[in-house]
């Protein structure tokens, strides 16, 4: 890797920034194209879906100084016909004569064709350039394409003592203002919010973005609820458009509650069930052919439990203050029956942020790698 290759996708990766949260499904993407001359002539990104691609932002920008250039894109372009028409074709008419990538797509319709169409087409190509930095910027995107569900972060907000509430279930605010900005943040940047009946019956959150501006997406918010308890003027549905509030029933839901749920507008989806529960394998499944790429469990104890049960739980964010309530009977970020130490759910590098008075800390949940006793972060299923 030479040093002006990694100077300029490291501008590609800052470029792509720029989308987060506005390009779902599609993922993350900069570009840079770098002039015959060693000069930098074009950039671009994905700003949101349906939208030009990053490479035809910045081949745009360049026009005819792109020719005999280089292409620097953080993901390989793209050979099929989606929302934009493919990028590859573009990529050649435009007679750059190196493409270099960060990344090949793990999504089906492209993984690895667009390159090898450049090559063909007898450009030079490169691809790994900053891999590592480009996978942690689009590890949602990565895992909804390898695994075929959504990628799935479990956030909490606790005590020093891990009670999400008090021993009265109060709950706010256990973090201030400052993390609670930070949280919605979080939020803005996935496209499902989930919590359990529980929650709803206990807190009646609404479920929604809400940052300095409007925030241009909505995300569904999503409620596991087997029996179908959720009350038709609960606040998740009245908070946005009702159908982006969806009510994860069982097969037996019960038919009250479930015609004044249909009467609200909101989506109902009807799961089978595990362990007397919505089937969460059933439900992501559901999920990702809506288009839901990444996201956000906000619990409670018991909906955490499962997920981490289930082996479902991808990413972990935890708000941390400074407080000490204790109580036996308050509800701890983890439920379920619990687990011996040596079955502990393991956390990779964990990254901290202070946010006022409290810290965040982020970490991606490791798994065993195929055949060997060492732990790698979770790396999705090849599909």
């Amino acid at each position: 890797m030479s040093g002006a290759d990694e100077r300029h996708m490291r501008r590609a990766l800052e470029l792509a920034e720029g989308g987060r949260g506005l390009t779902s499904p599609n993922p993350l993407v900069g570009a840079v194209v770098v002039g015959a001359d060693g000069r930098v002539v074009g950039e671009g990104l994905h700003r949101r879906a349906g939208a030009p691609h990053a490479e035809i932002e910045a081949l745009a920008a360049a026009g005819a100084g792109a020719h005999g250039g280089t292409l620097y894109v953080t993901l390989e372009p793209c050979t099929h016909q989606g929302r934009t028409p493919p990028c590859a074709p573009a990529v050649v008419a435009a007679g750059v004569a190196r493409v270099v990538a960060a990344l090949v797509d793990p999504n089906p319709l492209v993984a690895g064709r667009g390159l090898e169409a450049l090559g063909r087409a007898g450009l030079a190509v490169t691809r790994g350039v900053l891999a590592a930095e480009a996978a942690r910027q689009n590890r949602a995107f990565l895992t909804a394409m390898r695994e075929r569900r959504p990628h799935v972060t479990l956030k909490a907000a606790m005590t020093l003592d891990g009670k999400i509430a008090d021993v009265h279930g109060g709950s706010r605010w256990i973090t201030g203002p400052m993390a609670r900005r930070h949280a919605h943040r979080l939020r803005s940047e996935v496209d499902a919010i989930v919590v359990g009946v529980a929650t709803v019956l206990r807190d009646d959150p609404e479920l929604t973005v809400r940052l300095d501006t409007p925030w241009p997406r909505e995300p569904w918010r999503v409620v596991l609820d087997t029996t179908g308890r959720t009350p038709p003027r609960a606040r998740l549905i009245a908070a946005g458009r009702p159908e982006r509030a969806l009510i994860a029933v069982g097969p037996d839901p019960t038919a009250d509650a479930v015609a004044g749920l249909a009467r609200t507008g909101a989506t109902l989806v009807r799961c089978p069930t595990r362990d007397g529960r919505v089937d969460l394998g059933a439900l992501l499944a559901d999920l990702f052919a809506r288009e839901v790429r990444a996201i956000l469990v906000e619990g409670g104890g018991e909906v955490h439990a499962a997920f981490l049960d289930a082996g479902l739980v991808d990413r972990v964010a935890v708000f941390l203050a400074p407080l000490l309530v204790g109580g036996r009977a308050a509800p701890g970020a983890v439920g379920g029956a619990g687990r011996e130490l040596k079955s502990a759910v393991r956390l990779g590098e964990l990254t901290v942020t202070r946010l006022g008075d409290d810290v965040l800390l982020e970490a991606d949940v490791l798994r065993e790698a195929p055949g060997e006793g060492s732990r790698a972060p979770a790396p999705p299923r090849e599909r």
